[in-house]
């Protein structure tokens, strides 16, 4: 579903997929040139197309960085843990936690089926986290604030296998974007207990049956980056 949200110079375009997995395991991650490795990059709809997906967003950009726990389709590809990251364990469900207090095999022995490592968690225990729109990412690599608003992406979970898939259009005459506590809102105003912060700005992407559903920057491009999240 497209809807916006706020009014006049501050009105935003939102993107919904509202999704029930059977399993999910269906929620899968594919990376750009089917290869694990920073700097690596390919379009989201040129990475969606080579798995056959029938649904994608862009993932955490994970190739910008060399740290974060990486656990894909139930695979460990790295495990250095350094911000709050997001697990979805092989039950359906999703929490977010802290990276630095547990370790990537600890979380695999515990179910853990797709791990994140972007950032902030939005919601947590149906609550809205404190302090969100404060948070920066990635600050060594440079000021990469999160703050203001922005084009954005957001995974949430309603239910054990039940989940949302959130893009917010930004930085264009169309849609002005959201804060990140708007974008907390607006996933709890969805019905999610539990809810991150993916790699936004023009990365932002929402693709379906091989077509790009929203617009990035207002342009109708799409941005290379690492990884998308997808289901066939």
């Amino acid at each position: 579903t497209t809807y916006t949200y706020g009014s006049g110079d501050d009105e935003a375009i939102v993107y919904v997929a509202d999704v029930t997995f059977s399993d999910i395991t269906q929620l899968r991650t594919a990376f750009a040139d089917d290869a694990f490795g920073t700097n690596i990059t390919e379009i989201p709809s040129e990475i969606a197309d080579s798995v056959s997906a029938a649904f994608a967003i862009h993932g955490d950009y994970y190739g910008f960085r060399d740290t974060g726990i990486q656990i894909r389709n139930g695979v460990i590809y790295r495990d250095e843990g350094a911000r709050i990251g997001a697990v979805i364990y092989e039950d359906g469900t999703m929490e977010v936690y802290d990276e630095t207090t547990t370790d990537a095999q600890t979380l695999l022995e515990a179910g853990a089926w797709q791990t994140l490592s972007f950032g902030p968690a939005l919601v947590d225990d149906g609550e809205i986290v404190d302090g969100i729109d404060e948070v920066e990412i990635d600050t060594n690599f440079g000021n990469h604030s999160t703050q203001g608003d922005q084009p954005r992406t957001a995974i949430g979970m309603i239910d054990a296998n039940h989940y949302v898939f959130v893009v917010v259009d930004g930085r264009s005459t169309e849609s002005a974007g959201v804060t990140l506590t708007e974008l907390a809102e607006i996933m709890t105003d969805l019905g999610a207990t539990e809810a991150y912060n993916l790699d936004g700005g023009g990365s932002s992407t929402m693709l379906y049956d091989g077509e790009l559903v929203n617009n990035p920057l207002g342009k109708g491009e799409e941005r290379a980056t690492s990884d998308i999240l997808y289901f066939g």
